[in-house]
């Protein structure tokens, strides 16, 4: 009678786990994990090198100093912005790959089996995760892309050109390489969680990213053109466009709806194998 009531006891303390408790769980899996530091430490360091040699580069364009101070404040803003946005273009990169692992790693090691056992209705533990990676890589997205913007600053002030972080522009843009970098990440999770391999969700993510943009570019064909708005990447760009060179607010608005679209499809995806599947 009481090893009955024992085991009946197991599912209702399994059950009970807070979703809270899920996730300080998947935050300590996360940053133990040596792969997590690494990326983050490589993200910040692209960075902040890519804004630096950007810079210098941009600069060394110019006959003199004088010429770069006598350009316009919004041509300014913009050569700013772009040296301090340009390492997203390889940072998403590192967070796709970083995606794949935190999900595809439990499975190669087996530990999603203890996971799973955790929390027996699966989405709140692919929520709890997808919430952590999404915070984190945030938080170090915006410390690159700010940390890229003061090197540009320093060495294009040096030269006579400025920009404020203060300017809604400028900080939005910030902002919004900082948010890609995250959501591209919670794309790989997805995929990831899809494929179940380290390998395949890599490629599948790194495909998308990189390879499926130039393929459709090589189409001589309208619809092929028509399509390359939507993808991932080339929407991605568009969140941290310089708005106020543009004045494309409404641009903005909808490249970050296609985005979300393509994460919003990989995650739901993810969540039905997961329930649909065994571990």
């Amino acid at each position: 009678m009481s090893a009955t009531t024992t085991i009946a006891s197991l599912p209702r303390s399994a059950s009970t786990l807070s979703f809270g408790g899920v996730i300080r769980s998947e935050w300590i899996k996360l940053r133990s994990l040596r792969s997590t530091v690494w990326s983050y430490l490589i993200v910040i360091a692209i960075s902040l090198g890519m804004a630096f040699v950007m810079s210098i580069s941009m600069v060394g364009t110019m006959d003199s100093p004088a010429d770069l101070a006598s350009t316009p404040a919004a041509q300014q803003q913009e050569l700013i912005l772009m040296a301090s946005t340009f390492g997203v273009f390889f940072g998403q990169l590192v967070v796709a790959v970083l995606g794949v692992l935190v999900i595809t790693g439990e499975y190669s090691t087996g530990m999603i089996r203890s996971t799973l056992t955790a929390v027996p209705k699966r989405l709140p533990a692919l929520a709890a995760k997808a919430l952590v990676l999404f915070v984190s890589t945030f938080v170090i997205g915006l410390l690159s892309t700010v940390g890229a913007f003061i090197v540009a600053s320093i060495v294009y002030g040096a030269n006579g050109a400025s920009a404020s972080i203060t300017d809604p522009d400028v900080f939005l843009s910030l902002l919004g390489g900082a948010l890609y970098l995250a959501l591209v990440s919670l794309f790989a999770l997805g995929l990831g969680a899809m494929l179940r391999s380290s390998a395949g969700g890599i490629a599948a993510a790194l495909g998308t990213l990189l390879l499926l943009p130039m393929v459709l570019q090589m189409i001589p064909a309208e619809w092929a053109s028509d399509l390359i708005p939507y993808l991932l990447s080339t929407a991605g760009m568009g969140i941290f466009g310089q708005t106020s060179f543009t004045g494309e607010i409404d641009s903005v608005i909808e490249n970050l709806l296609i985005v979300l679209a393509w994460v919003a499809a990989a995650l739901v995806g993810a969540g039905i194998l997961l329930k649909r599947r065994d571990a």
